[in-house]
């Protein structure tokens, strides 16, 4: 089965790691239990209000499950919104109901700010669904189709789309800055974390053991025919959130396969099985995911590009990989087969 992929999860610095843990938290768990208590039991005071309030609400929704990162809080818990969503138009038109019912319009301040506020998401929410839909279409130019490379195990896509929102790699596209040049061929990058018990992707919030990480020694495959045209098996893996930025691919594997290259990196120390100049077919097993490299915590990286020069092997032309956008789930080749 081939799969459609289209694009990565850009590695930071080790404090920026920890400091975007919180707000990740506080945005995706507090701010939007919030928004739904709110839609729950205040803006009933009108039709109208309910009407902007509840539309709002849901385009926000949409959108924050497919832009915001949930690696941290768990895949699964979009769903649950969609289920306290549900619950909380139920109770407006219950308590509507029993009140014998609502005017149409607005009759106080709080129930035309209400309205506001629904207005004000309808345009935030609205505009990001867009781009979200967008960022899942393929883009134009060549297209590179690859197999999946995980032999077994369940992953979700950290970032993937062609939209920045969605992708961090793309930002190396950008011409005006000069040191991007030698990472270009990495800009339609897809990164992958794996999830374990209960959907989270580690044994904790961030532990420092890089074994405590559901994708960490998950077992790779070729995904596809062709020559490993370099290897890397020596590079320590690193505590979380520490980081090697002077060697950023970190282990890996370098895969020709026709006119593409691709690049399968922050492999675990010790476990590439080919060589550099040896033949692999599609299914053949290749390495493990690991932390190594420009990684501040286990995931796998992926991505297709042209070839590039010896010195500097990833300034080249990147190619889109016929893959999946952010907050989509994979399972490994086994499981796909049971």
């Amino acid at each position: 089965m081939r799969y459609h992929f289209t694009a990565p999860i850009l590695s930071l610095p080790g404090d920026q790691a920890i400091s975007l843990l919180l707000p990740v938290l506080l945005i995706q768990v507090l701010l939007l239990i919030c928004l739904l208590g709110w839609l729950a039991f205040v803006p009933g005071t009108s039709w109208a209000t309910l009407a902007t309030a509840a539309t709002g609400t849901a385009l926000f929704l949409f959108a924050m499950s497919r832009v915001a990162q949930w690696a941290v809080p768990g895949w699964w818990l979009p769903n649950v919104y969609w289920g306290l969503f549900a619950v909380a138009i139920l109770v407006q038109v219950l308590a509507a109901a029993r009140s014998g019912g609502v005017p149409a319009w607005p009759a106080s301040a709080g129930g035309w700010a209400g309205a506001v506020l629904g207005l004000v998401l309808i345009g935030v929410g609205g505009f990001y669904s867009a781009r979200v839909i967008e960022a899942g279409r393929v883009p134009p130019g060549p297209v590179v189709d690859i197999e999946n490379p995980f032999l077994d195990g369940h992953f979700l896509v950290g970032h993937g789309g062609g939209i920045e929102q969605l992708n961090g790699h793309l930002k190396t596209l950008d011409p005006e800055i000069e040191r991007f040049g030698n990472w270009r061929g990495q800009s339609y990058a897809v990164d992958f974390f794996g999830t374990g018990h209960w959907g989270l992707r580690a044994d904790g919030l961030q532990p420092a053991d890089p074994a405590r990480y559901a994708i960490f020694g998950a077992d790779l495959v070729a995904p596809c025919d062709g020559e490993a045209i370099a290897v890397e098996n020596a590079m320590p893996d690193l505590h979380v959130p520490e980081s090697d930025a002077d060697r950023k691919l970190g282990n890996h594997v370098l895969l020709r396969c026709g006119d593409a290259v691709i690049v399968m990196a922050h492999l675990r120390q010790g476990s590439v099985r080919v060589a550099a100049g040896e033949r692999v077919a599609a299914g053949d097993p290749v390495a493990q995911v690991g932390n190594s490299g420009n990684s501040t915590e286990p995931h796998l990286h992926i991505h297709a590009q042209r070839q590039g020069p010896p010195e500097t092997p990833l300034a080249a032309e990147p190619l889109w990989l016929r893959f999946l956008v952010r907050g989509d789930r994979l399972r490994g080749r086994q499981g796909n087969a049971a």
